[in-house]
């Protein structure tokens, strides 16, 4: 394994992203390629700006992307309260209880990094 891919933040936000796409199933036809694909791409995105920050070649560059990686994790809560909001999905606790748990762990990353420059 690579070295991103042994960050549990990583790991976890691929597990949210695997459990995005299965809740993104139940949105009507009509947001396939609206708000459901939307929803996959800032998921998506959550670990995919982990791994490339981690391949930067510095601290300073690596806390940028798990910074955009923040913000795409607060983008898709935004984007699951829509859906919430709008009738198409009743609950995403499980998801919302992943996503929270990912914030944290990136926040703490950040904040960890920041600390040993």
């Amino acid at each position: 394994m690579t070295g991103y891919q042994n960050l549990e933040v990583w790991k976890k936000s691929m597990k949210l992203v695997t459990d995005v796409y299965l809740q993104v199933k139940a949105l009507p036809k009509e947001e396939t390629y609206s708000l459901a694909d939307q929803i996959r791409r800032s998921a998506v995105s959550i670990p995919s700006n982990i791994a490339e920050g981690s391949s930067r070649n510095s601290s300073k560059e690596f806390i940028q992307f798990l910074y955009i990686a923040l913000g795409s994790a607060c983008e898709l809560e935004t984007q699951l309260l829509i859906a919430k909001n709008v009738g198409y999905i009743e609950s995403f606790h499980t998801v919302e209880l992943e996503l929270v748990a990912v914030k944290k762990m990136l926040n703490a990353l950040i904040s960890s990094l920041k600390r040993s420059k």
